[in-house]
């Protein structure tokens, strides 16, 4: 035990010493090398604290103020009679040790989540890293069960950030040359093809509308020749969220899933209107993006044709560029058909990807019935921000105290009381903080495109994004008018799949803390769309019943002034006390909740 301790202690020290060399040692000015090393000094006195013995942490939580709440159970416990301290256990252990969760102590670790030594907690970063092993030490410290890869707490997956490099970058069509950026231009995925030429018109397959380009085409071993853009009728919503080879296809999936050499596209009007634009966009780096396993198909090379080029292709054919550009805009484009037997296309695209990782953290506390610890209630938040500012002066952190620093605390928090609670629920807890959702929600769609335990036996996902503000008395600022007070809550998503969620929801709150909860998002026409705007969404695509909490935006969302000393810590505490015992009654409940309402089709995307 004590050698265990010492090891972790000495992991702590050394992930400290690596921050000092990178931070302190190459500071951007002399004030802020002294800032950095105050707060370094203080991180590691707080390291070396939370290693101690465990008499000794039960001493310091002794010796500490507890809030009133806390406070006015144990003035009760220390003048009960053993009967009725025996009694007041009783009642701790079916609350699940919620009292344990107190506004002290969210406020002291998000003064370090939100602090500047995290650097706005960008993804990827240093900072989030730094944040990743802050959670995960204190859930290994509690003895919380690592839920993430090779028996880690960590779930990494990759990102990528790609641009094509014009050297080797070329194309020909039966020997006569192209030149990139003047007779086409090229998509940053890497890769060579050459053969036959099959034409497919728009290309796309679009099941519950009947469009499909492919009857009676063979593509394998071939170069798609598509017309860019929808056929007629059809938009983004009739493929988002839906299965690529199931229920739709792109010319680019279908090529992928058939066989198919590359890709050559027709360039609608508007490419041909912004040409150069996305030419030069294609020689730099793209934005960072998750990269998506592709389940063992490769991806291909695909180019756009200048007007040159597209006539050069359909030489001799019974189609020209002007009669396939009037068909794709009608959306007649016709069957498709082979090129002649002697056209060939040849072209390569050299494009350089550059690769990074960063992670989820995952932990898991088991449930202690031997047949309910097979399902889950997960809790979640992310715990990425924005990072910093690139053209503010003087400050140029986005602490994101409130953005998501609020929601990573307070499940921090839940996942102590917990941890140490002297009962457990009949289900197994899942915790995950995301990564990555403000880029678009990669850390959740990994997730549960990914997950590490069935995703079938999540039963709930809790999700907690920015709780920590509340508008004060005469509060005008139009910015700040959508924000709620110190005892209200928006509550989003919990009455959309499933009566008994909602009703648990309620019922729990009722009897408990009675926060006012506004369910104003739940409106299916709300313009703000917050539903879909945070990570239980991913969750809720794959079936599983969520809460969204929620306090609202104010005036410094994703601004440089969302920090800590702006936090409501009583309103936090209340509500990461509600949302325990929320997850207390559903991990306790003999039944699973029925989903019993389908999603709106333009969430679940079916």
């Amino acid at each position: 035990m004590i050698e265990d301790r010492r090891s972790r202690i000495e992991d702590r020290v050394i992930c400290l010493v690596l921050y000092l060399r990178s931070s302190i040692f190459h500071p951007r000015s002399s004030g802020e090398f002294v800032r950095r090393s105050f707060l370094a000094i203080i991180l590691l006195s707080f390291t070396l604290a939370v290693s101690q013995p465990s008499n000794y942490a039960q001493s310091k939580r002794e010796n500490a103020k507890p809030s009133a709440a806390a406070q006015g159970g144990q003035d009760k416990a220390r003048s009960a009679t053993p009967a009725t301290r025996e009694k007041h256990a009783t009642a701790t252990g079916r609350l699940g040790n919620v009292e344990a969760i107190t506004a002290a102590q969210l406020k002291k670790w998000l003064y370090v989540v939100a602090s500047d030594e995290m650097e706005g907690r960008d993804t990827p970063s240093r900072g989030l890293d730094l944040t990743a092993k802050f959670i995960a030490d204190h859930l290994s410290q509690w003895g919380v069960k690592p839920g993430g890869d090779d028996g880690t707490y960590l779930q990494k997956f990759a990102l990528t950030s790609r641009r094509v490099e014009p050297e080797l970058t070329i194309a020909s069509v039966n020997g006569q040359g192209f030149n990139l950026g003047e007779d086409f231009i090229a998509e940053p995925t890497p890769g060579q093809a050459s053969g036959p030429i099959v034409y497919v018109g728009h290309g796309y397959m679009i099941k519950a509308k009947g469009i499909d380009a492919y009857r009676g085409v063979d593509v394998k071993g071939k170069i798609m020749l598509a017309v860019e853009g929808y056929p007629r009728g059809v938009s983004f919503q009739d493929i988002h969220g839906k299965k690529a080879g199931e229920n739709y296809d792109t010319p680019e999936t279908y090529a992928r899933a058939h066989g198919a050499r590359g890709v050559i596209y027709i360039p609608s009007q508007s490419t041909l209107t912004f040409w150069q634009n996305r030419h030069i966009i294609s020689l730099n780096s793209s934005r960072i993006r998750l990269e998506k396993p592709q389940q063992g198909v490769a991806n291909i090379p695909v180019i756009y044709a200048s007007e040159k080029m597209v006539n050069a292709i359909l030489d001799g054919e019974k189609l020209n560029y002007e009669t396939a550009t009037k068909q794709a805009s009608e959306s007649a484009s016709g069957g498709g058909f082979d090129l002649g037997a002697g056209k060939q296309a040849s072209f390569n695209v050299n494009a350089k990807v550059d690769e990074a990782t960063t992670q989820n953290v995952v932990g898991v506390i088991e449930g202690d019935d031997p047949i309910l610890k097979k399902e889950y209630v997960a809790v979640g938040a992310h715990y990425d921000h924005v990072g910093m500012s690139r053209n503010a002066e003087g400050d140029k952190i986005f602490n994101g105290a409130d953005d998501d620093g609020s929601g990573t605390v307070a499940t921090l928090a839940i996942a102590e009381a917990l941890a140490k609670s002297p009962a457990r629920p009949k289900r197994s807890v899942l915790f995950v903080w995301h990564a990555g959702e403000e880029k678009g929600l990669w850390g959740s769609e990994f997730f549960t495109d990914n997950p590490t335990v069935p995703v079938e036996q999540i039963v709930t996902q809790l999700n907690i994004d920015m709780i920590g503000r509340s508008k004060k008395e005469g509060d005008n600022n139009p910015a700040n008018k959508d924000l709620t007070g110190p005892n209200e809550l928006y509550v989003i998503g919990s009455k959309k799949m499933s009566a008994d969620l909602g009703n648990l929801s309620e019922e729990v709150n009722k009897h408990y803390l009675n926060l006012a909860f506004n369910y104003k998002y739940d409106d299916p026409t709300d313009a703000e769309r917050f539903f879909y705007r945070s990570d239980h969404y991913n969750y809720a695509k794959k079936g599983v019943p969520i809460i969204f909490y929620f306090s609202g935006v104010h005036e410094d969302y994703h601004g440089l002034a969302d920090t800590a000393d702006k936090i409501d810590y009583q309103k936090m505490e209340k509500v990461t006390r509600t949302i325990y015992m929320t997850l207390w009654e559903i991990a306790n409940r003999p039944a699973r909740l029925k989903v019993d309402k389908p999603l709106p089709t333009q969430i679940s995307g079916n």
